[in-house]
């Protein structure tokens, strides 16, 4: 049996969910467009923090480092330490070969009840892109494009390069669907 995450050795605290939303929905309703920015730059700042954090938590799991565990092992292993974070279950798989998703049905930053009209989960975009971008070696952009804060089943987020990513934004703000602009 492990040891559970300790938080504050590895430069985290817990933040109860109603602070981390009451948060989020204050800085969209009154910081303007810019809100989105101010959550991902300090998902981003904590990055390193989460990805040092799970880097001792799975020692305590298995000798295999992090960056050199298959994928359906990194997938369980990030899913166990996410959900023993609090932040929720994740699946992670692909669309093509040049982006990954990660899917959570219960991801914690996601408020079911917002009835928001866009994906709202802009702190993890912020630390998706730095701790995923620490797994893949190199700079990687991170997109939310479906949210239980807008109604969907499961949040999804995906992963890739900063151009196919800013691909995928410009088609979805025409009013493409991800999918589509994945395609061509």
């Amino acid at each position: 049996m492990s040891q559970p995450l300790n938080m504050t050795a590895n430069g985290m605290l817990a933040l109860s969910r109603a602070s981390l939303t009451t948060l989020r929905t204050a800085l969209l309703r009154d910081g303007g467009p810019d809100a989105a920015i101010y959550l991902q730059e300090a998902g981003y700042a904590g990055g390193d923090a989460v990805w040092q954090a799970f880097k001792r938590w799975l020692a305590d799991q298995t000798p295999t480092e992090a960056v050199d565990l298959d994928v359906p092992s990194f997938q369980r292993y990030a899913s166990e330490f996410f959900a023993e974070a609090g932040w929720g279950h994740i699946t992670i798989g692909s669309i093509g070969d040049a982006v990954a998703t990660i899917d959570s049905a219960d991801w914690g930053e996601a408020d079911p009840d917002a009835g928001a009209d866009q994906p709202t989960c802009h702190l993890t975009t912020g630390m998706f892109a730095d701790l995923f971008g620490r797994v893949a070696g190199h700079t990687v952009a991170v997109l939310e494009v479906e949210c239980r804060s807008a109604g969907a089943s499961a949040c999804r987020f995906l992963v890739g390069s900063q151009p196919v990513m800013e691909q995928v934004y410009d088609a979805v703000g025409r009013g493409e669907r991800y999918e589509g602009a994945l395609a061509g």
